[in-house]
């Protein structure tokens, strides 16, 4: 073998071994379209606990909590930045197949995986480093062990809308938020499940009651999922917020944190996309 071939072999290697060792720097290429509903080829490795979620503590880089409890079921994978997107991508939601040209146990039956972490060594132009319940998913019935023991697979996604029947768009208040400083998590979202920007409007002072401002405020992006507002005055509740997906489209969720808010609760809105 040439020397070439040789240092290419080890890299490949020495990728697959640091991203099960250490969970999902990433090359940037195209995103692939949200509308795009055409097969296009990945590659997949697995992490984490063979029947788990990927990360230990069942979070990842989006921030998104408790992954292995529906409705995210440990369904989830890791995403190169083509589907993370600097973590605008965080929710979205894929097809993902393999088929038995590639693997004896490949089911080729399309299972639904939701992107919740950043894949940081990328192996393929698209890499799932998915957890290790949806790369067994992807195998004939019985044979999810085999499948697993590949280590690495030819596979094949698409996007597809999310759909989180009988939930609405949830809201986490991260720990440490104040009245100065509000760090909110978005979860739940159907159609595109990612977040382009969220908005919020405080209420004040009216007759007795607080009542919208009608003013609304761009929150920033923190990381992942977690859009956050870096207030210059106490901050007044309740608080509105608007969300803006991939496909420009917008809702709006009022008065949704309510004026006794609290860190580290999640506050349920009464508005889903449709």
């Amino acid at each position: 073998m040439a020397s070439s071939s040789i240092a290419v072999a080890a890299a490949l290697i020495l990728c697959i071994l640091v991203a099960h060792a250490h969970g999902c720097y990433a090359k940037h290429h195209a995103a692939p379209s949200a509308a795009n509903s055409s097969w296009l080829d990945a590659k997949a490795t697995w992490y984490g606990a063979p029947h788990g979620a990927g990360p230990d503590d069942n979070g990842g880089a989006c921030g998104f909590k408790n992954v292995n409890l529906p409705p995210f079921s440990s369904m989830t994978s890791c995403g190169n930045q083509p589907l993370f997107k600097d973590g605008k991508g965080c929710g979205s939601c894929y097809q993902i197949r393999c088929l038995k040209p590639d693997h004896p146990a490949c089911s080729g039956v399309p299972k639904t995986v939701i992107i919740t972490d950043m894949n940081y060594y990328p192996v393929s132009r698209y890499h799932f480093d998915l957890s290790g319940t949806a790369f067994g998913a992807m195998a004939k019935d019985g044979r999810n062990d085999e499948l697993r023991h590949a280590g690495m697979i030819n596979m094949q996604f698409k996007r597809v809308p999310c759909q989180y029947p009988g939930l609405t768009v949830t809201f986490h208040v991260e720990e440490g938020s104040n009245p100065f400083y509000m760090a909110i998590l978005v979860e739940y979202e159907n159609g595109d499940g990612n977040v382009n920007q969220l908005d919020i409007m405080e209420s004040r002072p009216n007759g007795g009651k607080m009542a919208p401002t009608g003013q609304w405020v761009p929150m920033k992006e923190s990381w992942g999922s977690i859009w956050r507002m870096d207030a210059h005055h106490p901050m007044k509740a309740p608080f509105s917020l608007r969300i803006t997906n991939e496909s420009g489209k917008t809702l709006v969720a009022e008065q949704v944190i309510p004026i006794d808010w609290k860190p580290n609760k999640t506050y349920s809105s009464l508005v889903q996309f449709h």
